[in-house]
């Protein structure tokens, strides 16, 4: 018999008929039939996993396909219509004869429309009007912008890698009230504009050209309709991972280069190691310019250098494109009323919702983006004033063209604010004269 000093400190009770072990059993068939279960719902997921990639990859390569015999069928058509038009000239050195036209199976697939000149002339002029143009059609002058430019032909850039790179441009804005890419289409067409009306390709290098163009098409890549305000008070992913400094034009920069970065989209292909990295460091420059948080820091330097601007000074040709990219970035009010007035509703729309998901977040609210407490003129008048007239015409000393149509939107907005005041004081008095009357009626009926 055992010792009794060397019990066990737990007590072990005997069953009858195996119950613990029946019990164990049991219990053991509920933990495998539970482990079953969710076996099964694990690979149900994989599976449905599995199905959805499938499904995309089909998808992509019947759209991939259905673009090829598109582009096909169109090159045939060209081809056949080339040849009646040799045929008819007689003219059999129209092609070399080592070579040999092949249809394009990648050429992106919007249309390319013929401008008149008519268009390609007033492409050229501030007062553009850039509400007349579908997507295609921005594409169609953005391609023309290029070309007309010679950066194209200069660069020894692939036509068709131009058109897929804007495609993928076009593809990677999105379809916020202001930040679209019709705003990267009016800023760009302002910067072709300002290349033609200050005569910069004489002044400017070629590189300088398309690092301005190229910074201009770029500049608002995938914004999300929220301001680097709003980013960093709510902590984004963007303000964590810029350290809170221009993170939105930071992530501009960003986009636009993984863009390029896309052997299809790689319109900087032909570029040594030393050139594309002078492209790319002038094109970060510009984007992070238009961060107006830095806008008074970049005039002061630009006003140093105005009076005394030397072309041949890369300090100087530095400043200067950044104030030119700055210009473009706001340069809505240049152009006619009927061209500009739109973009501010547009711009309203989108601080307006802004404003309210601050107050949803509970955090700080501008008041110049409140819809309760701006209107149309007091939001213009002031940066016309102090923003838009200084920077304008420190530019335009070379051009005064650009600064009259300032002076007089801004003379139209403030006739707009005397109106709005008047009708406020109109209401008001008949607020008051009823509150009034309403307060002798109370008398009356007390006494």
């Amino acid at each position: 018999m055992p010792n009794n000093s060397e019990r066990s400190p737990y007590k072990v009770v005997p069953r009858k008929g195996g119950q613990l072990a029946d019990k164990e059993e049991l219990f053991q068939n509920v933990l495998t039939q539970v482990a079953e279960q969710f076996s099964r719902a694990f690979q149900i997921n994989e599976l449905k996993t599995e199905v959805t990639n499938r499904l995309a990859m089909l998808e992509k390569r019947v759209e991939l396909e259905g673009m090829k015999v598109v582009e096909i069928e169109k090159c045939c058509s060209d081809i056949k219509k080339l040849r009646e038009e040799m045929a008819s000239r007689n003219n059999s050195s129209f092609l070399d004869d080592n070579k040999k036209l092949t249809p394009r199976r990648d050429v992106p697939s919007y249309p390319k429309y013929h401008l008149s000149q008519e268009t390609v002339e007033a492409l050229r002029q501030p007062i553009f009007d850039v509400w007349q143009w579908e997507p295609n059609e921005m594409l169609s002058c953005l391609e023309h912008m290029y070309h007309d430019l010679g950066l194209v032909k200069d660069f020894n850039i692939n036509p068709i890698t131009l058109k897929r790179w804007l495609l993928c441009i076009h593809d990677n804005y999105r379809t916020n009230p202001f930040h679209n890419f019709r705003h990267c289409f009016c800023v760009t067409q302002m910067m072709y504009s300002m290349i033609y009306l200050c005569n910069l390709q004489e002044k400017l290098t070629r590189v300088d050209i398309l690092i301005l163009m190229t910074a201009a098409v770029c500049h608002d890549l995938d914004h999300p309709g929220y301001n680097n305000t709003y980013q960093i008070n709510a902590r984004t992913e963007l303000a964590v991972r810029y350290n809170d400094i221009s993170p939105l034009e930071n992530h501009h920069c960003a986009v636009a280069f993984q863009i390029s970065s896309q052997p299809d989209c790689n319109i900087f292909a032909n570029f040594d190691a030393e050139a594309f990295m002078q492209i790319r460091q002038g094109t970060i420059t510009l984007i992070l310019a238009t961060d107006m948080a830095r806008h008074g820091e970049i005039l002061d330097s630009f006003k140093l250098k105005v009076d005394n601007f030397d072309y041949t000074n890369e300090e100087h040709v530095n400043c200067l494109k950044m104030v030119l990219i700055k210009c473009c970035d706001i340069s809505n009010e240049v152009r006619p009323m009927e061209v500009a007035e739109p973009w501010v509703d547009c711009l309203l729309e989108e601080y307006f919702m802004q404003s309210d998901r601050e107050k949803a977040e509970g955090l700080p609210v501008a008041p110049f983006m409140d819809r309760e407490k701006v209107t149309k003129p007091t939001a213009q008048i002031g940066f016309i004033k102090f923003v838009l007239i200084p920077i304008f015409e420190t530019v335009m000393k070379i051009e005064e063209v650009m600064v009259q149509p300032l002076r007089e939107s801004c003379d139209r907005y403030e006739e707009l604010k005397q109106i709005d005041d008047a009708m406020n004081e109109v209401q008001k008095k008949k607020s008051e004269n009823l509150s009034m009357g309403r307060k002798k009626e109370m008398k009356l009926k007390s006494s």
